[in-house]
């Protein structure tokens, strides 16, 4: 069976709509692809040339992500890689993001960014994993609420909400500058409402101190994202806890950042901190040193709600 490689065009979003949802149980794929004005352009398919349609598609997302100083830089996001089950094993996927790969030194991207369970099928294209921590542990017993008042996000909070994320992300190597439609568009697709999250409330000022989202994965809360002022941060790690017990978890894990450590006891009774391996890095323009750096800098976190 032999492919037609090629970028996509307007008439390829209905077979690119319904591979997706062949292949994956994320409904918000075709609204995210929808992001890119040239995303058709950044879209590389295996067409069947007997006919069947679309075997395989790669996603070159372009993104602004900040370096190991805190700088932006365009980066290409790998993202919606999907292979009809009845074409795999042929190396579409390679010829694929060798096209993305041109696509994206042409476009000035410093380097690709990609997260995936299956490293292998990137290695040899020229994508290296990186590590990334995480800290899990037994969720405390529901406590009473901490120093800062927590409650439900509402849609009023978004702006305050945005400049929390702004400020606490200014410099932090590996974050993703986000635009208002990441915001309208990006972030409820990966986080689901806004009321969903959580905003810790300045006792003295009424203003927003912090915001975070947890999400219930089986028995186990999984904290995504979290900013705003360090001192807050138990407050609202407790207010997690709590609500996790209520919802029947056990245990939780959350990414590192600044006053993580400190906090921790507001969320866990014992913490062990965890690697793995699911970033994958591609320099392009810039070093193999300068990527690397940006990946294992302190601080370095790609928070879920940027996912391509």
């Amino acid at each position: 069976m032999s492919a037609l490689i090629r970028t996509a065009t307007a008439a390829d979003d209905p077979a690119l709509a319904a591979l997706w949802r062949r292949c994956f149980d994320a409904p918000h794929i075709a609204s995210l692809h929808a992001l890119d004005p040239d995303r058709h352009r950044h879209t590389f398919v295996a067409q069947n040339t007997a006919g069947d349609g679309i075997d395989a598609v790669v996603v070159y997302v372009p993104r602004l992500i900040r370096d190991a100083s805190g700088v932006p830089q365009r980066v290409g996001g790998i993202g919606s890689v999907a292979t009809r089950p009845e074409a795999r094993g042929q190396g579409l996927v390679r010829l694929l993001l060798a096209e993305a790969e041109r696509t994206m030194t042409a476009e000035q991207c410093a380097w690709s960014l990609l997260f995936t369970g299956t490293p292998g099928v990137y290695r040899s294209s020229g994508w290296q994993e990186f590590d990334s921590t995480y800290t899990e542990g037994t969720l405390v017993p529901p406590a009473g609420p901490g120093a800062f008042p927590v409650r439900a996000a509402v849609p009023q909070d978004a702006a305050e909400v945005a400049a929390l994320h702004h400020a606490y992300n200014a410099s932090r190597p590996l974050s993703s500058l986000r635009a208002p439609e990441d915001w309208a568009v990006r972030v409820p697709a990966w986080y689901g409402p806004f009321e969903e999250s959580l905003v810790a409330v300045d006792p003295a000022s009424g203003a927003l101190a912090g915001w975070i989202v947890a999400q219930h994965v089986g028995d186990r809360v999984e904290v995504r994202e979290f900013a705003g002022a360090q001192q807050c941060l138990g407050s609202l790690f407790s207010a997690v806890a709590s609500r996790g017990r209520a919802a029947g978890q056990t245990r939780a894990r959350v990414p590192g950042g600044p006053g993580v450590a400190a906090a921790l006891p507001a969320l866990l009774t014992d913490a062990r901190q965890v690697t793995e391996h699911v970033g994958m890095v591609r320099p392009l323009h810039a070093s193999p040193a300068s990527v690397r750096a940006t990946v294992t800098a302190p601080g370095a976190v790609h928070w879920y709600g940027d996912c391509f």
